[in-house]
């Protein structure tokens, strides 16, 4: 019998050929769904004939409430080795087999790099009046080189950022709730002292923690006031670390000089959403993982998990 594979978020339709499929020819039958399916509703229907599904990130939710729907679900497949989204529990007791793939940390440091440098040099809105017929010159640029990077986070991706930072000759501090003064000079940064210090004396403050209990809401209104009129925030972490709302009210009030974002509450952001139009934003729509070499890894390491689930030894289980 032929199983049936469905690829969810397929945005950029390039899944089935990111990655060689063929070794599951025969055996399974695979579908990609370039559109995101908006409710549970809408995902359950379609589900409802597959047997192995491979989810992209943590854009889908995978809750009790759909798992029980999904009755002939066996295998879900969630690129990277971390899902937040999905309820293990329930997917064991309904017997589907979760897995995960590998993630490069290099994609999500490359944007941001690319976010910050964009933000202190006005790139888009320079660009834009360029081709536009706008006004030559019309911003001022912010230096990077003798200016403080502040680092929430300083794992995998934050020491890689760092690492770019003091490339530009920046100074660079970073703090976490379990960071050390050790591990903080390995890295060649310093412990700030609290976050509140690297808040309020950060020229540019960039968020590299994982999403968890005591990182939701991490930076709120009260956090977005330390920071001066003249400091950016950019975050591609998870977009529950910083509330949204105040993120919003302090580019409106211009309290901060500007935000980049590459995380959202809701994805793929509605239109009208207020994030498409706020001042002192620039946003992208969630590209830090999106990379050929990113996709090659998630895509590739999916078939592998699912010929191993078929020869019934299954690799890189989650929740387990």
């Amino acid at each position: 019998m032929t199983l049936r594979c469905a690829v969810l978020d397929d945005f950029q339709s390039v899944a089935t050929t990111a990655a060689d499929w063929s070794p599951l020819a025969g055996r399974v039958d695979v579908v990609s769904f370039p559109e995101h399916f908006a409710t549970e509703d809408e995902t359950a229907e379609a589900l409802a004939s597959f047997d192995i599904v491979v989810t992209l990130r943590e854009r889908v939710p995978f809750p009790a409430t759909l798992l029980d729907r999904l009755p002939r679900l066996r295998l879900l497949v969630a690129s990277g080795m971390r899902n937040s989204v999905i309820d293990h529990q329930a997917a064991a007791r309904n017997g589907v087999t979760v897995c995960g793939t590998a993630s490069a940390g290099t994609p999500p440091v490359e944007l941001t790099w690319a976010l910050l440098l964009g933000l202190a040099r006005s790139i888009v809105p320079e660009a834009t009046a360029l081709r536009t017929g706008g006004p030559w010159q019309s911003t001022v640029g912010a230096d990077l080189h003798g200016r403080r990077l502040g680092l929430l986070g300083l794992g995998r991706i934050g020491s890689r950022v760092a690492a770019v930072g003091l490339a530009f000759g920046m100074d660079v501090v970073a703090w976490s709730p379990n960071l050390t003064a050790e591990r903080a000079a390995e890295v060649g940064t310093r412990l700030a002292a609290s976050k509140e210090e690297l808040l309020a004396t950060s020229d540019f403050v960039s968020v590299h923690l994982a999403l968890g209990d005591r990182s939701r809401g991490l930076i709120g209104a009260p956090e977005l006031a330390l920071m001066g009129p003249d400091a950016y925030l950019v975050n591609t972490s998870r977009a529950a670390i910083v509330d949204q709302d105040a993120l919003l009210a302090a580019l409106h009030a211009g309290t901060i000089a500007g935000a980049a974002v590459d995380v959202f509450d809701t994805e793929p952001l509605p239109a009208d959403h207020p994030m498409r139009t706020a001042p002192r934003l620039l946003a992208t729509p969630h590209l830090g993982y999106v990379s050929r070499a990113n996709y090659a890894a998630y895509y590739g390491d999916a078939v592998e998990d699912i010929e191993a689930y078929l020869a019934g030894s299954p690799v890189r289980l989650l929740g387990a």
